[in-house]
């Protein structure tokens, strides 16, 4: 692991302290589950990565119609104007 200091207001400070006990967690613990979350949800994830997750998930769905490769522009903008 990596040692690192950070500074939290007094509200954030209190607030883990007792979530932490709660819990019965460390406020390191805590903070370093924060991390965990915010790297698996951030936008900027890996390109490859992204590549990878696109590429699995295509095909799993149907929307039914069957000209999609000929008007996919307009039912794009058609779901974007919703």
């Amino acid at each position: 692991m990596v040692r690192t200091q950070i500074q939290l207001t007094e509200d954030q400070a209190k607030a883990l302290k007792k979530i932490a006990a709660a819990r019965q967690l460390s406020v390191a613990e805590l903070v370093r589950r924060a991390v965990d979350t915010m790297i698996k949800t951030s936008t900027a994830a890996d390109p490859e990565d992204r590549i990878r997750r696109a590429l699995d998930i295509s095909g799993k769905f149907s929307s039914g119609k069957s000209d999609i490769s000929k008007h996919h522009d307009a039912y794009l903008a058609e779901s974007f104007s919703r």
